[in-house]
């Protein structure tokens, strides 16, 4: 019976992570299916720390959903599993692999962080913005992703580079949606003083050469990132190496996309063609036969 309870349990965090994320769901459903699970309960979590952030509800509503998860990691962290899906999903996963809470609790604060949002001054705000909603999540996944080798200094420092240059990727990918829709500038103001980038002109008359100079400057910190990760792909377990590089080789493929629609993030949505996947896929799978 509380094995079924917890099948259940599990195939809500896949429907979670299957819905809300197309290209992680179709890297990490090739993983092992205990360790794609396990991924599926922390992506649960990270989803509704940030779907929280996101509701269409007052500030004040959110803060105080927000310290209700924060409340609940608490008392999980105790050794009491709050009666969710996801939080009794999730004691599976802390039962069988070497779990700890501290980013977990760094990822709630990258969404206070949103909540309270303040101008991000320059790159190196950008890099701890994004290791606290992103790069936390790189530690989250680490103690699954990798059993057999140790979790060294190095390799922690690789998962976080992945998730930062995934967060930067992101950032690129929706400049349009989070100055039209969120009234948000995760640009860093250094850069748009120093490439004199007037970005309300434009989200209005389209990207000119000063915002795509920008642009391509963080591009290749998010490059960097994903090449840190892939240089230490060989400490991770055998049968993760092809799922965690191609969720980075998919993510990084967003910048070609924007690249090939003219640079344009501010009027529409860009994403990887279902068929620039499987080449991305295939291309994975060379990578790693030459390792």
């Amino acid at each position: 019976m509380v094995e079924t309870e917890l099948k259940k349990d599990y195939a809500y965090c896949e429907k979670v992570i299957k819905v809300s994320s197309k290209s992680f769901y179709t890297a990490f459903s090739k993983l092992p299916k205990d360790k794609a699970k396990a991924v599926y309960a922390i992506y649960a979590f990270c989803r509704q720390a940030d779907d929280t952030v996101d509701a269409n509800e007052p500030l004040a509503l959110k803060k105080e959903n927000l310290a209700i998860l924060e409340a609940e990691l608490k008392e999980f962290e105790k050794g009491k599993t709050p009666n969710h899906p996801m939080w009794r999903a999730l004691r599976d996963v802390f039962n069988r692999y070497a779990m700890t809470t501290s980013p977990f609790y760094d990822q709630l604060e990258g969404q206070k962080r949103d909540l309270d949002f303040q101008e991000i001054t320059d790159l190196a705000a950008l890099k701890d913005y994004s290791y606290y909603v992103a790069g936390s999540v790189g530690l989250m996944l680490l103690p699954i992703l990798a059993t057999k080798s140790g979790i060294t200094e190095s390799l922690k420092e690789s998962a976080v580079s992945l998730g930062v240059a995934m967060q930067i990727t992101n950032i690129l990918r929706d400049v349009g949606e989070d100055y039209r829709e969120n009234k948000r500038v995760y640009l860093p103001t250094e850069l748009l003083d120093r490439h004199q980038v007037d970005l309300a002109q434009n989200v209005e008359k389209g990207p000119d050469n000063n915002f795509i100079a920008l642009w391509e400057e963080l591009a290749e910190e998010s490059s960097r990132g994903y090449v840190e990760f892939e240089d230490s792909i060989s400490h991770y377990d055998s049968d993760c190496r092809f799922p965690v590089l191609v969720s980075s080789k998919l993510y990084s493929g967003i910048m070609d996309s924007v690249r090939k629609n003219n640079y344009d993030c501010l009027s529409k949505r860009n994403y990887v063609p279902e068929a620039r996947m499987m080449e991305l896929i295939l291309e994975t799978r060379k990578i790693l036969k030459k390792r």
